[in-house]
């Protein structure tokens, strides 16, 4: 295991998908964020199936940071309950993971 962490955001468009990715890499909560249109979103909300097209975040921080970076989005956010999953990561390239941990702020 490394310690850098993808963390999954969904979004309600492209303009918020910018918006925040460019904000979590100006704060340096992250060191990339890519985003991904065309994900068609289905789940169950307030008892009822719905679905929506929606923009995913794949965002690329530390294990350190992955609180910091939460809180961030859950506050910036527009969704009344934001999607924020952190997936470990097995391995990666050492320099990639490297550049990764260097640029996301310690603190």
């Amino acid at each position: 295991m490394t310690r850098v962490v993808v963390v999954l955001v969904t979004c309600p468009n492209r303009t918020v998908a910018r918006r925040l990715g460019r904000e979590l890499v100006r704060r340096r909560l992250a060191a990339c964020v890519n985003l991904l249109p065309g994900v068609e979103s289905v789940f169950r909300w307030r008892g009822k199936i719905d679905q929506s097209r929606e923009v995913l975040l794949l965002i690329k921080t530390t294990r350190a940071g992955l609180a910091r970076l939460t809180r961030a989005v859950v506050t910036l956010h527009p969704y009344d309950l934001p999607e924020v999953i952190a997936l470990p990561l097995a391995a990666g390239h050492p320099p990639y993971l490297r550049w990764v941990s260097s640029s996301v702020a310690a603190r």
